[in-house]
């Protein structure tokens, strides 16, 4: 548990890091190596329209990031009365009286909270993921992925230039690593450059994993269940898959598409304010 909540804390650091990384690489040098002749530069030029690109993405994953924090599931262990710690684990999960269980309801115990449809806890933004911020969270993870795709284009295209390399062969990119890691070693590499490359695998990495989350969210989404319905094996109430996705994005979704929005009610809080 103490890792967990160590983790908790680090987590969400490391990714404003990256986050505050990426931005002064984008800005300070791929962009302006885009550049050729400031002079002779039209309005709407690729470096223009890209960096206008790259902060619209960064705009909305910084947004719905920021919005996942602010809209925290609600606690409904305080309109129950139900306590803290294990008893409130046991009853919630059914193991201390069968059928007593709240259906999607779930203790997490580094949030300290009883949140309705949970689905996980986030330890990228040290928060439980639940019917109000489950929207903000997929666009968070959508844009972000988008983003790393944005900066791995504009990295590989600094790299290109800098490094005066091609990368039409496929294998171009899978053998960048370790040649450069050797170049580095020997001095032909700077640092810069190399630090360059090392961001390059990891905004792979991390848009991977955000695009391949999101699209797995999407699904558990359209089945009306969620990550914590899954594995704990629950059965849930069979739905239109469009009714499914209104209850997560509300019926101002393409306004959520472009700009970062609070995400609609939670079915228990519409219940309960009727």
């Amino acid at each position: 548990m103490l890792v967990l909540r160590l983790l908790n804390v680090v987590a969400p650091a490391y990714f404003l890091c990256i986050s505050l990384v990426t931005f002064v690489l984008q800005i300070f040098v791929f962009i302006p190596s885009m550049f050729r002749d400031p002079s002779t530069t039209p309005l709407f030029s690729p470096a223009l329209l890209h960096g206008a690109l790259f902060l619209f993405l960064s705009a909305n994953a910084l947004g719905n990031y920021v919005l996942v924090i602010q809209n925290s599931p609600e606690d409904l262990g305080k309109d129950f009365n139900l306590g803290k710690g294990a008893e409130v684990a046991d009853w919630l999960d059914g193991s201390r009286s069968p059928g007593s269980a709240l259906p999607g309801t779930h203790f997490c115990r580094l949030c300290s909270r009883v949140t309705q449809r949970h689905d996980h806890h986030c330890f990228f933004t040290g928060n439980c993921i639940g019917s109000r911020n489950m929207r903000n969270f997929i666009m968070f993870c959508l844009y972000t992925s988008l983003a790393c795709l944005d900066s791995l284009v504009a990295g590989m295209a600094y790299i290109s230039a800098t490094l005066s390399m091609s990368f039409a062969d496929p294998l171009a990119f899978l053998t960048l690593l370790p040649h450069s890691i050797s170049q580095f070693f020997s001095g032909a590499l700077l640092s810069s450059e190399m630090f360059v490359i090392l961001m390059l695998y990891l905004w792979l990495g991390i848009g991977l994993a955000c695009a391949g989350f999101c699209c797995h969210q999407l699904l558990l989404i359209l089945r009306g269940q969620t990550r914590y319905q899954v594995r704990k094996g629950m059965l849930v109430r069979a739905r239109p898959w469009r009714d499914n996705l209104q209850e997560v994005f509300g019926k101002k979704w393409l306004l959520g598409l472009l700009i970062p929005m609070q995400n609609v009610e939670s079915s228990y809080r519409r219940q309960k304010e009727k």
